[in-house]
């Protein structure tokens, strides 16, 4: 069966540094019909459409403090075409670029994830383009003026189409829902509802176009499946065969590892009768390293101390030379005045407690006076060595250290010994328990190698394995993108064949589309409505007043009504259309959230809405999605809610971001 076209929204994850916050749209294999966000004011019930957006292309992702503080990343997962995607995007600054791989959010896969562009959205490589292909809309581009052949034109971008799958809650009862107060705006409105149904004008110009930018498309898409095709042939041939999956491999090392486990414990059973032998050399091995340990203790002491030894010699020897130059030199010298520069009679002497050249008194013994006989005083604080002191304390050391030194090469020859007599004890010990051992090991070692050399070709057919199913998803991704650029342009030739008048068709379009605009007031009970229609620029009218007069309540209804009635219609006619629309706040101004419209809330049940949607989802199958978030559905959709957040906690969750609680709040607020 050919897959059917469009996007649906499975879930969403929100990745965080501790901890993922998720939203499952889906039930069992398939995706919901109706998925119903609940729960109370400021919980996070519209971030989690406005993620979605992200996910989908939005500039922007919510800005909350606590999204901030704990999400890192947007993970989208949803159905392109019926294929499984997960769409990334970094939150934090807004990324500029989206990484999509194939698969579930919780799928391990080896494919690689393609990155895609968000800007600009024409481009061939970007995200917009990814998802317009599977919209029926790949290559579209709008003219800035429509009636003006030449006429720039603008590549369409998701973002525009967006306008048809998201009513936010801002533009729910806005009276610029159709943004009447930005020109641009609402003419490009207006051509993304025409190409949807394919009744925009110079269709035929349009469709060639977009049949020879598909045809470029396909060519390149040839060339990189010819090149790829053409690279493994030359580098891996063997990757085209149907070699064994990688899971073969993995199947079969884990058989060998098991087996492995099992060798091992059966040769530990059959060697059990020799654990006294091995408790044996166990002991011998620990008093060999200890011999060992004290004979290197030895040695390195005695590397260090026989350097020691020999300074203090030096010392030794220093301080004789020291004792004899004080008896063989006066330092002092003095033989002439150092005032008139005339000979003295006679050399200084200390006479009297005092210097006999200066007078200054001194605390030397009397006699002739030579260098360093003066007090500390009187020489600035130095002070006469103490030779004979010195070599008596150097003397002491030196013989204690050189005892030190004979008692450790006295006991060194020993020591060696015992560490040779040790370690042989503990290879007779080794040798005994080898003895034993041997031939009831010997089997297994051998098995055991054979195990180990089979391992290793089983992860190098694993390795290779892996790298074969890398090139043929390479493959295959480059053949579906050919399939799919085939498929377009033959859908578009035969649609450019059965092109009939446009204005005609566009006529017979909002003529629908105003009819079931028409018959969703009247379901939800609308208050006196009369002559319900929608005009050609895509007005909605009630009562002969276009939108923007009616009451706040009732603009929502009005809101909701076109919204929906494009959706619906788009789906039953096969439109190009992504197949999924979220509104947010369906009850404003009905009973929740801004000025209350009295009249309208007492007219109006939402039951009604919702009994609806139900009603007309239950015809559709897996043709469309709706995601509806709301402050209170009725009991009536209970079982469609996926979440319901409480804002309270006591009754988990409190929110999207589940711990950020009020205790945080109050906690931020007093800062």
């Amino acid at each position: 069966m050919e897959p059917l076209p469009g996007i649906r929204i499975c879930r969403l994850r929100l990745v965080g540094m501790e901890r993922s916050y998720d939203v499952d749209f889906t039930s069992g294999q398939r995706v919901r019909n109706l998925s119903v966000i609940a729960g109370a004011f400021s919980s996070g019930k519209t971030a989690v459409l406005e993620f979605i957006a992200y996910g989908l292309g939005a500039k922007r992702h919510p800005r909350h403090q606590e999204v901030l503080r704990r999400v890192r990343s947007c993970l989208l997962e949803v159905e392109l075409s019926g294929e499984p995607h997960v769409i990334e995007r970094s939150v934090g600054e807004p990324s500029k670029v989206a990484f999509v791989r194939r698969g579930t959010l919780d799928s391990t896969t080896v494919s690689r994830a393609e990155r895609r562009t968000i800007d600009p959205p024409g481009a061939q490589e970007s995200l917009s383009s990814l998802l317009l292909s599977h919209c029926k809309l790949a290559g579209v581009q709008l003219r800035e003026a429509p009636t003006n052949s030449e006429s720039r034109t603008d590549p369409l971008s998701f973002r525009d189409v967006m306008w048809l799958a998201f009513l936010p809650n801002e533009r729910v009862a806005d009276k610029n829902f159709l943004f009447e107060n930005d020109y641009m705006r609402k003419h490009k409105l207006r051509q993304v509802v025409d190409v949807a149904f394919g009744v925009h004008d110079d269709r035929a110009v349009e469709l060639g176009q977009r049949i020879q930018e598909l045809g470029g498309r396909l060519n390149r898409a040839k060339a990189e499946l010819a090149a790829a095709r053409a690279f493994v042939v030359e580098q891996a041939p063997s990757a085209l065969n149907n070699e064994p999956a990688p899971a073969v491999h993995e199947r079969e090392l884990a058989d060998i590892t098991s087996r492995l486990r099992e060798l091992d414990r059966r040769a530990q059973a059959g060697t059990e009768f020799a654990a006294q032998l091995r408790s044996q050399h166990k002991a011998a091995a620990g008093i060999s390293r200890r011999a060992a340990a004290v004979l290197r203790d030895c040695e390195t002491q005695l590397q260090r101390l026989l350097p020691l030894r020999a300074q203090y010699a030096d010392d030794l020897l220093k301080l004789g030379m020291l004792g004899e130059a004080q008896q063989l030199f006066d330092p002092l010298s003095v033989t002439t005045c150092p005032a008139c520069l005339n000979r003295l009679s006679a050399v200084p002497t200390a006479g009297n407690g005092r210097c006999s050249l200066c007078r200054h008194e001194l605390s030397a013994e009397e006699g002739a006076l030579a260098l360093g006989t003066a007090d500390a005083s009187t020489q600035a604080g130095d002070s006469r060595v103490d030779v004979k002191a010195e070599t008596r304390s150097t003397k002491a050391r030196l013989k204690e250290i050189s005892s030190y030194i004979d008692e450790l090469g006295a006991s060194l020859a020993p020591l060696k010994l015992q560490a040779e007599d040790a370690a042989l004890r503990e290879e007779e010990a080794a040798a005994a328990l080898d003895a034993a051992t041997s031939p009831s090991v010997s089997p297994f070692l051998a098995a055991r190698d054979d195990l180990h050399r089979r391992r290793e070709q089983v992860l190098r057919q694993l390795e290779q394995a892996e790298s074969a199913v890398k090139l043929r998803e390479g493959l295959t991704k480059r053949a579906d993108a050919v399939e799919r650029h085939e498929s377009e342009i033959a859908r578009l030739r035969e649609e450019l064949e059965q092109l009939g008048d446009a204005s005609h068709d566009r006529d017979r379009v909002i003529a629908k589309i105003s009819s079931r605009y028409g018959e969703l007031l009247r379901a939800w009970r609308y208050p006196k409505v009369s002559t319900p229609f929608i005009k050609t620029d895509l007005t909605p009218f009630v009562r002969g007043e276009p939108y923007q007069e009616a009451s706040s309540g009732a603009r929502t209804l009005l809101t909701l009504a076109w919204q929906l009635a494009v959706f619906e219609i788009a789906v039953e006619e096969g439109a190009a259309h992504p197949g999924f629309l979220m509104i947010d706040s369906p009850q404003k101004n009905l009973g929740h959230g801004g000025t209350l419209d009295a009249v309208i809330a007492d007219a109006v049940a939402i039951g009604d809405f919702y009994q609806h949607l139900s009603r007309w989802l239950a015809d559709r199958g897996s043709r469309a999605q709706l995601i509806v978030a709301d402050n209170s559905p009725p009991p009536l959709v209970e079982n469609d809610v996926v979440v319901r957040y409480s804002r309270n906690d006591d009754r988990p969750p409190y929110g999207l971001i589940e711990d950020e609680t009020s205790a945080d709040e109050e906690a931020e607020a007093d800062l």
